[in-house]
C-alpha cells in the first residue's frame, strides 16, 4: 500500500474511533461473496484487513452467510474452509436468510456493536451507507479499499460535536449550578521597581568608636605582661633570665672573667710598696 492511501486509511480510522468510539481490534462482518472474491483473487484476508484498517482486526462471519457458500456446492469449498476460520457471529435467524438482509439487521439502525462491513454486494452497501458510522470495506480488481464516511457518518459527526459544544437545555438543568457569581481575578498594580540590585553598592560595616581603645589597651596590656615575664615574678622574685642547670638545680653558675694581656696573672701580694 503506497504511503498517501495508508495515511489517508489512518485518518479515516481516527474518526470513527474519536467521534464513534471504535477500538482494536476491530470486528469486521465478512460475507460469502468477500470470501469467494479472496480466494479468487489470492488474497489473505485477514492480513489485507489489518493492512487497509491500519490496525489488529477480529474478522466474524454470520451463520446465514456460511449457509450460502454451503448451497453454492462443493466448488466453493475453499472458501467455506476459509469462513470457518472466523469466528462465528450469532444472528438469531432460526432459519437462514439472504447474508445481505443479515448483515443488515445485525448492523441495525445505528451500528451499537461498531461493526465493519467486508461485502462484495453492491445493494447492500449502497443501504448501509444511510447508517451513521458504519466503515465499509470491498476490493475493487484484487485491491482492498476503504471507502471514505457517508454523508450519514459526517452529520452524525457534526451533531455530535454540535451537542458537547452547546448542550440542551435539560442537559444544562442536570448541570451542577453557581450561585454565587465567580470573582474577577485582581489585577496587579505596577508600581515603581526598586533599582537593580546588582549596580546597588554595599553597605559599609558600622565602625564601634570603642574599639580601638579596645585595642589600644589589649596591646599595652600584651606588653605590660611581656616585661612583667622578663623582670619579677607575681611573688616578686628577681628572674635573671637564665635558666638553671639540670646538675644542680639551687646552685647559680659562675661566670669567669677573662684576663687581659696587660693584667698580671696574680694580684701583687699586700706587703710590696
Amino acid at each position: 500500500m503506497r504511503q498517501k492511501r495508508a495515511k489517508a486509511y489512518r485518518k479515516l480510522m481516527s474518526l470513527y474511533c474519536m467521534s464513534f468510539g471504535f477500538r482494536q481490534p476491530y470486528q469486521v462482518l465478512v460475507d460469502s461473496e468477500m470470501c469467494k472474491s479472496s480466494i479468487t483473487q489470492k488474497l489473505e484476508l485477514s492480513k489485507q484487513l489489518e493492512t487497509v484498517l491500519q490496525g489488529t482486526v477480529k474478522p466474524m462471519i454470520t451463520q446465514c452467510c456460511i449457509h450460502e457458500l454451503y448451497l453454492q456446492g462443493k466448488e466453493q469449498q475453499p472458501a467455506v474452509d476459509l469462513a470457518k476460520t472466523f469466528e462465528r457471529r450469532k444472528c438469531n435467524h432460526r432459519e437462514a436468510i439472504p447474508g445481505d438482509e443479515c448483515l443488515a439487521s445485525v448492523v441495525g439502525e445505528t451500528n451499537k456493536h461498531r461493526y465493519v462491513i467486508a461485502t462484495q454486494s453492491h445493494d447492500l452497501r449502497v443501504k448501509l451507507r444511510t447508517v451513521p458510522a458504519v466503515p465499509l470495506v470491498h476490493i475493487n480488481r484484487s485491491v482492498m479499499i476503504l471507502e471514505p464516511p457517508s454523508k450519514a457518518t459526517l452529520e452524525a459527526k457534526e451533531s455530535a460535536e454540535e451537542q458537547v459544544l452547546h448542550p440542551s437545555a435539560p442537559e444544562i438543568a442536570t448541570l451542577p449550578s453557581t450561585s454565587t457569581p465567580a470573582e474577577a481575578p485582581k489585577r496587579k498594580m505596577k508600581g515603581p521597581k526598586g533599582p537593580n540590585p546588582l549596580s546597588v553598592k554595599k553597605k559599609k560595616p558600622k565602625v564601634d568608636p570603642s574599639a580601638p581603645n579596645k585595642a589600644a589597651n589589649e596591646s599595652e596590656q600584651g606588653h605590660a605582661g611581656a616585661k612583667r615575664t622578663r623582670g619579677e615574678d607575681a611573688d616578686g622574685n628577681v628572674d635573671g633570665g637564665e635558666e638553671p642547670s639540670s646538675q644542680g638545680a639551687g646552685r647559680k653558675r659562675k661566670r669567669r672573667k677573662k684576663m687581659g694581656d696587660n693584667e698580671p696573672d696574680h694580684e701583687p701580694r699586700g706587703d710590696t710598696p
